[in-house]
């Protein structure tokens, strides 16, 4: 699994390299560092080595971000139609708190992992705190990425779109699955 959020970061990098964001606008952009963002989180989390950056590291990175798209997503509420980042200021702000609230409820007793955000080898197996949080959100990220995949094959013509809602599909089902696996 690790490989497969490993593979999201080329688009997500060629995206940040190759698109036209004056064209498409500031929030394209942000929201693709967002997209970036949580793709290597991904692959710290479920990385059986554990990643460069400490969990606390991560808990700042997403509290930052989801702060960030919280405030973005309240500022952008009364622009509608198709260049609105509302919807996507929403979803990364959900994203970051979903990853937050898996570092803040995973166990973290012992030497489990030690600093760093490895989930791969801790056995969390019913012991992840609030539950019901992690089904919700699950539930949300299934959603999601059901219809991220259908707009990705509708929208397969359009210069990053179609990448954008591709990584988006599988990063939903990753954060479900993740979610679920942890309870």
């Amino acid at each position: 699994m690790t490989g497969v959020f490993l593979i999201l970061t080329l688009p997500c990098v060629l995206r940040l390299v190759r698109l036209d964001y004056v064209r498409l606008g500031q929030a394209t952009r942000t929201g693709d560092v967002a997209e970036l963002l949580l793709v290597l989180a991904m692959v710290a989390m479920l990385s059986p080595i554990g990643g460069p950056i400490p969990a606390a590291g991560w808990e700042a990175v997403f509290l930052v971000a989801g702060s960030w798209f919280l405030f973005s997503w309240w500022r952008g509420r009364h622009v509608s139609g198709h260049t609105s980042p509302h919807g996507q200021c929403a979803h990364h702000a959900l994203s970051a708190i979903a990853m937050l609230y898996m570092i803040f409820a995973m166990p973290h007793s012992g030497t489990t992992h030690g600093p760093w955000l490895t989930m791969s080898t801790m056995d969390t197996a019913g012991n992840l705190a609030w539950p019901v949080v992690a089904v919700v959100a699950a539930g949300y990220f299934a959603v999601d990425a059901a219809r991220s995949g259908v707009l990705a094959v509708k929208t397969r013509a359009e210069a990053g779109v179609a990448s954008r809602e591709l990584c988006r599909s599988v990063m939903g089902a990753g954060m479900g699955f993740m979610l679920i696996t942890a309870l």
